[in-house]
C-alpha cells in the first residue's frame, strides 16, 4: 500500500494519477460530492450558442440572475447576493463582520476556520457525537452559546456527516443566538439533495432573523464547480450593502451569468437529479445497514459517512483498495473529531454505486 501524508480531496485527480499511476479519466470520484448527471444537455447547448457573450460585460447588478435565484429559492431578489462561488461570499462575509470568536459545528469543512483565522478571529468547535449518530442535541448546544461568541457557523446538511438540523431546531438556535448577539452563517451547499428540502432549509427564516446569512452554490447540485457561481441570501439589508461595497464588480463572467439563468428554472434536470439521488441513497443506506462490518448514519445529503468496525481495516486501507479499482472515496481521518475508522462517499450512478459496494465487500466482508 502506498503511504502518503496527505489525504486526497475530490478535486485532487492529478495527484491521484501521479501517486497511483491511474489515468484521471478512468477514476470515478465518490469524493467530490458532485451530481453524477453532470451539467444538463440543455445548458451545454445554450452555452455553445452564447459564446459571443464573452465579448460584453454582464449586467453589473446581475438583476435577471438574482431574480432567477430568488424564484428558485423562494425568496426576494433584494435578499440575494451573487459571487464567484460561495467561497468568495464566505470570505466577503468574514471581512465584513470581522468575527472575534466563532463557534463551528464539527466535524466539518475546513475553509470556515481558515477564513475566520485569516480575518484575525479565533474558532471553537462544538463536536457532534458518534453515539448520537452525529445528530445535534439542541438543548445542550444552545447551553454552550454565550455573549463571548459573535459568530456561529453551521453546514446544513453537514459535510462529512450528512446529518441535518431541522427548521424547528434552527429556530431555537437562531432565537438563542439573537439573545446573545451572535450572527449565524449557514452553508446550504448540500440542502438541495435532501429528501425534503423544505424541512431543512433556513431560507424562509431570513424574513424573520436579521442575524442570519445563508450560502449556496452551483458546484455540487448543478455539477458545475468550474463555473464559480455562488449566492447568499439574507434579509439584513445593511449587511448586503456592506458586502456589495467590498465586492469587486463583474466577479461572475458573462457565460456564468447566462448559465445561472438557465440552471435554476430547469425543472426536468432538478427532478431527475432528486429522483436519482433519493432512490440510490436509500438503496445503498439500507444495504449497508445490514452489514456487521460497518456503521452508517442516516444521510440527508448526497453522501454517506461510514465507520469501519473491523479493527484490521483502516480508512486508508479501504481508500487504497478502492482507488486501485478506479473508485475514489474520501478518507475522513483528517476531519476534526474523526479518526481512521471513517470514510465518506457520495451517491453516483447505479452501475458505479454497485462497483463501490462490491469493492467494499471484498475488503470488509
Amino acid at each position: 500500500m502506498i503511504k502518503h501524508k496527505d489525504h486526497f480531496h475530490g478535486s485532487d485527480l492529478e495527484a491521484i494519477e501521479a501517486c497511483y499511476h491511474i489515468k484521471k479519466e478512468q477514476i470515478v470520484s465518490f469524493s467530490a460530492n458532485v451530481n453524477p448527471l453532470g451539467i444538463s444537455y440543455h445548458l451545454k447547448a445554450a452555452l455553445a450558442e452564447n459564446l459571443d457573450a464573452i465579448t460584453t460585460y454582464p449586467d453589473r447588478e446581475y438583476t435577471a440572475l438574482r431574480q432567477c435565484i430568488a424564484d428558485y429559492a423562494h425568496t426576494q431578489p433584494e435578499n440575494v447576493i451573487v459571487g464567484n462561488g460561495s467561497t468568495e461570499l464566505i470570505s466577503l462575509f468574514i471581512q465584513t463582520r470581522h468575527p472575534k470568536k466563532a463557534l463551528i459545528l464539527g466535524p466539518t469543512y475546513s475553509e470556515y476556520e481558515r477564513e475566520i483565522t485569516l480575518g484575525g478571529g479565533s474558532t471553537l468547535y462544538y463536536p457532534l457525537k458518534e453515539e448520537m449518530d452525529f445528530s445535534i442535541h439542541v438543548d445542550d448546544f444552545c447551553h454552550t452559546l454565550s455573549d463571548q461568541l459573535d459568530l456561529l457557523v453551521l453546514c446544513n446538511p453537514n459535510n462529512p456527516t450528512s446529518t441535518a438540523i431541522s427548521g424547528s431546531q434552527m429556530r431555537r438556535i437562531l432565537d438563542t443566538c439573537l439573545q446573545y448577539g451572535i450572527f449565524v452563517m449557514i452553508d446550504e451547499t448540500y440542502v438541495e439533495f435532501a429528501p425534503e428540502v423544505s424541512h431543512i432549509t433556513a431560507v424562509p427564516l431570513t424574513n424573520y432573523y436579521s442575524n442570519l446569512i445563508i450560502l449556496r452554490g452551483t458546484s455540487k447540485f448543478f455539477a458545475a464547480p468550474g463555473l464559480r457561481l455562488g449566492y447568499a441570501i439574507t434579509g439584513n439589508q445593511d449587511l448586503i450593502k456592506s458586502i456589495n461595497t467590498r465586492k469587486n464588480p463583474w466577479t461572475i463572467n458573462s457565460l456564468a451569468e447566462i448559465a445561472g439563468r438557465l440552471m435554476f428554472p430547469d425543472e426536468a434536470y432538478i427532478c431527475h437529479t432528486r429522483e436519482l439521488i433519493n432512490g440510490e441513497r436509500d438503496r445503498i443506506y439500507q444495504e449497508l445497514k445490514t452489514w456487521d462490518s460497518v456503521t452508517v448514519y442516516e444521510p440527508q445529503a448526497n453522501f454517506i459517512l461510514m465507520r469501519i468496525r473491523r479493527p484490521d481495516v483502516s480508512s486508508q486501507d479501504l481508500f487504497d483498495h478502492c482507488i486501485r479499482q478506479g473508485l475514489m472515496i474520501r478518507d475522513c481521518s483528517t476531519f476534526p473529531f474523526l479518526d481512521d475508522r471513517y470514510v465518506r462517499f457520495c451517491i453516483m450512478k447505479p452501475e458505479d454505486n454497485n462497483r463501490l459496494l462490491k469493492a467494499f465487500k471484498e475488503l470488509l466482508a
